[in-house]
C-alpha cells in the first residue's frame, strides 16, 4: 500500500471515529439515526476524488463481510445482555417468548414462501432468505432498546425489542443450517434431517445456552466475587468486556454451540452475578462504543457500495415489492399474531410489531451460508437482503424518535 493511501486511510478513520462520538449527541433530538448518516457518508465519499485513491471496498469480499459483521453482532449482543435490568424468567420475559416462539417462525415461513413463489427462488435459497431476514438486529436497533444498566428503563416496548434482538439472532441459526443442508443435499443426495435435528438444532442450541451460562457464572465469580484485591471489577476497565465477549464466543464455537446465543446468555448471567454493581455500566459503555465504531465502518462501506452501483445494479420491480412486503406486511403481521393474548396495550403491540429492524445480522447469515454451500440465484438473495436492510435503516431510523417520544410522553 503506498504511503499516501495509508495516510489518507488514517485520516478517514480518524474522521469516522470523531463522527462516531459526535453524531449521536447531535442527532438525539432529530428524526434521523446514526446508521442513515453512515450510509449517506459512504455514498457521498464515492462521489469525491478520494475514492479512487482508497481502492476496493472491503465488503466486496464475502469472507471479510462475514467476519466483520460477526464481530459487530457479538459485541452488540454482549452490550444488549448487560443493559437488561429485568431478571431472566418465564413470566418476566413473556413478550419475548411470544416473539421468539410464534412471530419468528411465522416470519421465516412467510419470507420463504415469498421468495419461492414470487421471486422464483429454489427451496434452499428461499429458506435462507427467510432465515437471514427473520431476526431483528441488535446493532441497528440500539435507538429503540433499553438504556444503560440501572437506568430504570421499564418500557415494555424497549425491553421486548432488546431481548428479542438478543436471542433471535442465535435462534434463527438452525434455519440457516437447514437451508445449507438442503442446498448440499441437492448436489450430494445425502439424507440430512436426522443430522440437522440432533446436531444443528439440539446440540448447538443446548451447547450455546449451557456453555453461555457456565461461562457467565465463572466470569461473574472472577469479576465480582474474588477477594477484592483480585476481582476484575476492581480494575474499572471497560475493555474487559471485549475479552469476555471474545472468550465466551470462542469457547462456545469450539464446542460447536451457537455463539450468538451463548454470548447473550453469558451477558445475562454476568449481569445477574452482581446485578447492582456500577461496573456493569463501564462494561456496557465500552461495548457500545466499540459496537458503534465498527457499525459505522460497515455502514460507510455499505453506502459506498450502493453509490458504486455494485449492490443494486440488477434491481428489479419484483425485489422491490418483496422488500416492501417484508417490511410492511410480514413482520408487522407476524409480530401482531405473536402478541395476541398478551397483557400489553394495542399501541405497544403495534410498535413492537412494526420495529422489527433488519441489519448487519442479515448480512452475516447470508455471507456465512453462501460460504458453506452453493445457492441458486444467490444474487437475488444479496439484492433482497441489501434492499430490506436499507429500507429498514431509513424507515425505522426516521420513525423511531418521534414514535417513542409520543409513546413515552403521551
Amino acid at each position: 500500500m503506498p504511503s499516501e493511501t495509508y495516510v489518507l486511510l488514517l485520516a478517514l478513520f480518524g474522521l469516522v471515529v470523531l463522527l462516531t462520538a459526535w453524531l449521536p449527541m447531535v442527532l438525539r433530538e432529530f428524526p434521523l439515526s446514526l446508521p442513515i448518516v453512515c450510509i449517506a457518508f459512504g455514498a457521498v465519499f464515492v462521489w469525491t476524488p478520494l475514492s479512487t485513491v482508497v481502492g476496493s471496498n472491503p465488503l466486496d469480499s464475502r469472507y471479510i463481510t462475514e467476519k466483520l459483521t460477526e464481530l459487530v453482532v457479538i459485541i452488540s449482543l454482549m452490550g444488549a445482555g448487560l443493559k437488561i435490568d429485568r431478571p431472566f424468567g418465564w413470566g418476566n420475559w413473556n413478550t419475548t417468548w411470544r416473539l421468539l416462539a410464534i412471530s419468528m417462525p411465522l416470519t421465516i415461513g412467510a419470507i420463504a414462501v415469498l421468495g419461492w413463489g414470487f421471486l422464483g427462488l429454489g427451496s434452499a435459497s428461499a429458506l435462507l432468505l427467510g432465515a437471514a431476514l427473520a431476526p431483528t438486529d441488535p446493532v441497528l436497533a440500539s435507538d429503540i432498546q433499553v438504556g444503560p444498566p440501572q437506568s430504570g428503563e421499564k418500557s415494555e416496548v424497549r425491553f421486548a425489542l432488546t431481548s428479542e434482538a438478543g436471542l433471535n439472532d442465535g435462534l434463527s441459526f438452525p434455519f440457516v443450517h437447514l437451508a445449507v443442508a438442503v442446498a448440499l443435499s441437492s448436489t450430494t443426495g445425502k439424507p440430512w434431517l436426522s443430522d440437522w435435528l440432533l446436531f444443528d438444532v439440539f446440540w448447538r442450541l443446548v451447547a450455546g445456552a449451557g456453555l453461555g451460562w457456565v461461562t457467565g457464572k465463572l466470569l461473574g465469580y472472577l469479576t465480582f466475587h474474588l477477594p477484592k484485591r483480585a476481582a476484575l471489577a476492581r480494575t474499572g476497565d471497560g475493555f474487559v468486556v471485549l475479552g469476555i465477549t471474545c472468550l465466551s464466543y470462542g469457547l462456545i464455537e469450539m464446542a460447536h454451540g451457537y455463539g450468538f446465543v451463548g454470548v447473550f446468555v453469558t451477558a445475562l448471567t454476568l449481569r445477574a452475578a452482581e446485578r447492582d454493581s456500577g461496573y456493569h455500566a463501564s462494561l456496557h459503555d465500552f461495548a457500545e462504543q466499540i459496537e458503534r465504531l465498527l457499525m459505522m465502518v460497515v455502514l460507510v462501506c455499505f453506502g459506498a457500495a450502493i453509490a458504486e452501483g455494485s449492490v443494486f445494479g440488477a434491481l428489479n420491480w419484483k425485489i422491490v415489492i418483496a422488500a416492501l412486503a417484508i417490511i410492511f406486511l410480514v413482520r408487522p403481521l407476524a409480530g401482531w399474531i405473536g402478541l395476541i393474548g398478551s397483557q400489553i396495550s394495542g399501541k405497544e403491540k403495534a410498535i413492537i410489531s412494526f420495529f422489527g429492524i433488519r441489519g448487519l445480522g442479515s448480512f452475516y447469515y447470508l455471507a456465512y451460508a453462501v460460504g458453506q454451500a452453493s445457492f441458486v440465484r444467490s444474487d437475488i438473495l444479496w439484492l433482497t437482503v441489501s434492499l430490506v436492510v436499507l429500507m429498514s435503516v431509513i424507515l425505522h431510523g426516521i420513525a423511531v424518535t418521534p414514535v417513542m417520544r409520543r409513546l413515552e410522553h403521551g
